[in-house]
């Protein structure tokens, strides 16, 4: 619990001024990431891209993406979140920008592994970058907050992604061409703007007095060196954090297997417009946002982080996966779509608590990254899984199977960590 009006009122201020600033920032980095999904209604019939070549086209993002996240944390914690941010997101948006350029499959495949290469570092910078400024007692909030863009770029996306899809033979362009071009330049343009909006460090605050930036340093102070110190090559090894990393891959195993494959799974069992299919994939991702914030708001008060990562990946799987054979009721099937997703997003604040509460300084930059790392191994294997499963059955309904029983073991795991207890 946070007592105190001074701390109340500090951690209100830079709630609201940094939290929709990420949040806005992080909600284009996903939405470039995954917009492929709603491209991919049209995009692959244009280029003669089959399931397979589409799932791995969809997941060589992650394979550059997983070998720079640890480097990139441990250059921001050295160098300050302002310029390494802000060099991220427009190189990102750049590359994002340059999909309109695809060609084939040779193409599609370079740009989709540069993206990785230039959104690597983002997400577990800003995670690490909210252990700066909030104290545990409130992070699965923030963290809740900040993550709701995750959703919300799905819920909105899909949507602008469909109406962008419209524009086809516009200026000679493929709706789909427009759609990259469009969704990729706003991340440039944020990017340019967090020079002059994201302070590195609550000290560099001007919007805060000196009494809360004191506050918020002496607090944070006291937590970490409440955690014993563990040198860098250590946590990037160490048991815990490997372990963190597998539940991780099986949270995520979830998120981009349905992500990148729902509009086309809609589409097909449901036989409807493209319009209408990314309006339904919006909305489990809607439901997820307030559950987002919900649930990472009750584990804060509660203070029971492990239990709150597993209810809903234990409960979201078992039920995607049940919901998979249900071939003859599609709209039974959709709703086990929807309850996947629904966890997914829920357990993300709740997990994200767990590294710092083992690690400190410069141990938990890098077992932030080392844990991202571990887990987006899943961001190319999840896509490419339910592609090559689609291929191989003529349908998706095992490729959703197993997405739910890893997250199944994922929150197994999960339930044997004492790292919050």
């Amino acid at each position: 619990m946070i007592s105190g009006d001074v701390g109340e009122r500090t951690l209100a201020r830079a709630t609201w001024r940094l939290v929709p600033l990420m949040a806005v920032c992080y909600f284009f980095a996903y939405l470039d990431r995954t917009n492929l999904s709603v491209a991919a209604l049209t995009m692959n019939k244009q280029l003669g891209l089959s399931a397979t070549a589409y799932g791995l086209g969809a997941g060589l993002l992650f394979v550059g993406y997983v070998l720079l996240d640890a480097p990139s944390n441990l250059i921001m914690h050295r160098v300050g979140a302002r310029v390494w941010m802000a060099r991220i997101m427009v190189v990102w948006g750049i590359v994002a920008a340059a999909g309109a350029a695809i060609q084939g499959e040779v193409s599609f495949y370079v740009l989709r592994f540069l993206l990785g290469v230039a959104e690597a570092g983002f997400f577990p910078g800003m995670i690490l970058y909210l252990s700066y400024w909030f104290p545990a007692a409130r992070r699965a909030t923030v963290v809740g907050l900040f993550m709701t863009a995750v959703p919300l770029s799905t819920a909105i996306g899909a949507p602008l992604g469909g109406l962008l899809l419209g524009l086809d033979g516009v200026g000679g362009l493929a709706g789909w061409r427009w759609l990259f071009l469009l969704e990729g330049l706003p991340s440039i343009l944020l990017g340019l703007a967090l020079l002059w909006l994201l302070p590195n460090r609550p000290a560099d605050a001007r919007w805060l007095s000196a009494e809360e930036r004191s506050w918020i340093t002496d607090t944070l102070a006291a937590e970490q060196a409440a955690v014993p110190a563990m040198p860098v090559r250590r946590a990037v090894l160490h048991p815990r954090v490997i372990a963190l990393g597998l539940v991780y891959f099986a949270i995520t195993f979830g998120l981009y297997g349905l992500g990148f494959w729902m509009p086309t799974i809609l589409k097909t069992s449901l036989a409807l417009d493209n319009l209408t299919v990314t309006l339904l994939t919006a909305v489990p991702y809607a439901i997820g946002a307030v559950a987002m914030v919900g649930w990472g708001r009750r584990c804060d008060r509660l203070g029971r982080p492990v239990l709150y990562t597993l209810a809903p990946m234990a409960a979201g799987g078992a039920l995607l996966a049940v919901s998979a054979f249900l071939t003859s009721a599609p709209w039974l099937g959709y709703a086990g779509l929807c309850a996947c997703a629904i966890g997914v997003m829920a357990a993300f604040p709740c997990f994200w608590t767990l590294p710092s509460a083992f690690l400190s300084g410069a141990a938990v930059a890098a077992g932030i990254g080392v844990v991202n790392s571990i887990g987006n191994v899943s961001g190319f294997l999840g896509p490419y899984w339910v592609g090559w499963m689609t291929d191989l059955f003529g349908s998706s309904q095992w490729g959703l199977v197993t997405i739910g029983l890893v997250m199944v073991a994922g929150a197994v795991l999960v339930s044997r960590l004492r790292t919050a207890q």
